[in-house]
This record gives C-alpha cells, sequence and structure tokens, in this order.
C-alpha cells in the first residue's frame, strides 16, 4: 500500500506543469583575424602525369569484350570476363553447411556444422610467346585443387619394400631332469 502512494504522489508531480523557463542562449564567437603572410607562396609547376613506366605499350590496345557478374540472395554468385586477346576467366561460388571447428568461450574446440563456401572456376590465356594455357580448379572442404597440363606433377616412385631375412636353424634343446625311482635324477 505504501509503495501505491508513493507511486501515485510521484505520478501527480510529474504530470504538473513546471513554473521554470529555460532558455538557452547559445554563445557567440566572433571569427579570429588572421594577419596576411609577409613573404609570398612559392610558385610550383603542377605535376605532369603520364602512363606508368610499368605499362607495356604492346597491349594497350586489349579491351574487356564481354563481363557479368551475378549475386544471388543465397549467397552463391558466379561472374566472368573475357577480352580481346582471348584471355578468360569465370568463377562461381555456393555457400553450404560443412563440418567444421568452432570454439567457445573458455577456447573448447567443438565441431559443429559451419557455413563456407566451395570456389570453383577456369582460366584461359596465351603467353606472350603464344603457348596456351588452360587453367581449372576447385576449392571445398577437401582443399584447393587446381588442373592444368602446365602445372608440375610430381614423380611417382613405386618403393619395393625391403623383405626382412628368414633364418632357418634349429634351437637347442635344453636337457630334461627326470625324477628316478625316487632317489636322484636321471638325466637325457
Amino acid at each position: 500500500m505504501k509503495l501505491f502512494v508513493i507511486a501515485a504522489v510521484l505520478a501527480v508531480a510529474a504530470a504538473a506543469p513546471s513554473s521554470y523557463k529555460q532558455e538557452y542562449k547559445p554563445p557567440t564567437y566572433s571569427p579570429p583575424a588572421y594577419s596576411k603572410p609577409a613573404y609570398s607562396a612559392p610558385a610550383y609547376p603542377a605535376p605532369a602525369y603520364s602512363a606508368p613506366a610499368y605499362k607495356d605499350k604492346k597491349y594497350a590496345d586489349i579491351t574487356i569484350t564481354s563481363q557479368s557478374d551475378e549475386r544471388n540472395l543465397d549467397g552463391s554468385s558466379q561472374w566472368s570476363y573475357a577480352q580481346s586477346d582471348y584471355t578468360t576467366r569465370e568463377e562461381s561460388q555456393v555457400q553450404k553447411k560443412m563440418q567444421g571447428v568452432a570454439y567457445d568461450s573458455y577456447g573448447k574446440a567443438t565441431y559443429e556444422d559451419v557455413m563456407g563456401n566451395t570456389n570453383k572456376g577456369s582460366s584461359y590465356w596465351v603467353s606472350p610467346e603464344g603457348e596456351k594455357f588452360t587453367l581449372t580448379w576447385a576449392a571445398d572442404e577437401e582443399g584447393f585443387k587446381p588442373q592444368g597440363a602446365h602445372l608440375p606433377v610430381a614423380p611417382v616412385h613405386v618403393y619395393e619394400l625391403p623383405v626382412a631375412p628368414v633364418h632357418e636353424y634349429e634351437l637347442p634343446v635344453a636337457p630334461v631332469h627326470i625324477p628316478f625311482n625316487g632317489k636322484g635324477y636321471k638325466i637325457y
């Protein structure tokens, strides 16, 4: 009951109009007065911009002949482009659930389903020497897997495991002690 009375008094006090009028006057500032410098500003010529030194002039006429970029609401996407020198590149990625490691606030690792990206794509280009290259790849939960005829291949070596030698021999026989007439042992 006491709580109800206190709440009612506070509600009446909050609802009562206040006779206090707040008048806010923002401060006024005068702009600073700066004197003109006693020296004249140096006259520098405007910098001359030109093509970078690394730009090769023989590729100046390469243009992009086609380009696409598609982003989907489910997180998947694909994009591609082709150039006038027949260089092409295309790539697509899809989000999917994978088994991953998550860490809680104590640093304990747990295995659970996580969202991850799987990518695949291909590229085609011609080297300055005229050699044609094609590269395809896939990147997923099994890792990055590039494929191309120009990529080096690790040599395959067939190992012949050595066979342990087999020794054929007879173990020596230890002498056997047999009781003889209860008075001693007879050795064979």
